[in-house]
């Protein structure tokens, strides 16, 4: 029986990336408390990408879901910098970032009824001085409210990153190609029952 696939997101970002792998899917957001009182940020993602995953397979009802859920956090030297608040709280988290390298922790859980699977992937990101004419425009853009860290790649927040050391798409919330790899050695058992070659995984949805 093939799976159904579902991302455990409502994110616009994780949605696009996802779909590049050309498998259909449905989108079912998890409902989880998303604090934690966890201090190490990569421990912190992966708990939160699993019980996201965890959360959206018990409100599914179908025969053979696969969930895919995902949790993104920057961290700073003793510091995990989530989302803002609100437009305030995001300029003092870019201004602590400001001329500093951080690192940004993805986490990808992968869930079925039968067996589960998770990793996470570590970017290192290195802003420029974010002088005010560049901080104000970008603030007034609303980008910074609804992203780790107070800023997006993918958008504006590229005014003021100098470079990045690692996965680009794990920075925009969803590490891509190491996915694949992942989903790949997830499906390996049922592709050795179905006598399926390992590039042919997309016959499993």
């Amino acid at each position: 029986m093939n799976y159904q696939l579902i991302l455990a997101s409502q994110s616009p970002r994780r949605k696009e990336l996802l779909g590049w792998i050309k498998v259909p899917f449905i989108i079912r957001p998890a409902d989880i408390d998303e604090e934690i009182d966890e201090q190490d940020p990569r421990k912190m993602v992966e708990t939160l990408a699993l019980a996201k995953a965890q959360a959206t397979l018990e409100m599914s009802p179908e025969t053979n879901p696969l969930i895919i859920a995902s949790d993104t956090t920057v961290f700073l030297g003793q510091t995990i910098f989530a989302k803002p608040n609100n437009t305030e709280h995001a300029r003092e988290i870019l201004q602590e970032l400001s001329g500093k390298t951080h690192t940004v922790f993805t986490a990808v859980s992968i869930l079925s009824r039968e067996r589960s699977r998770r990793f996470s992937v570590a970017t290192e990101v290195t802003f420029q001085k974010i002088t005010e004419d560049v901080m104000a425009p970008y603030l007034e853009s609303g980008d910074s409210l609804d992203k780790a860290g107070a800023y997006g790649i993918q958008g504006m927040g590229l005014t003021f990153v100098k470079s990045i050391q690692g996965s680009y798409s794990n920075v925009v919330g969803f590490p891509l190609a190491e996915f694949i790899d992942e989903l790949k050695a997830f499906l390996a058992p049922d592709l050795k029952k179905s006598s399926l070659d390992s590039e042919e995984w997309r016959a499993l949805f």
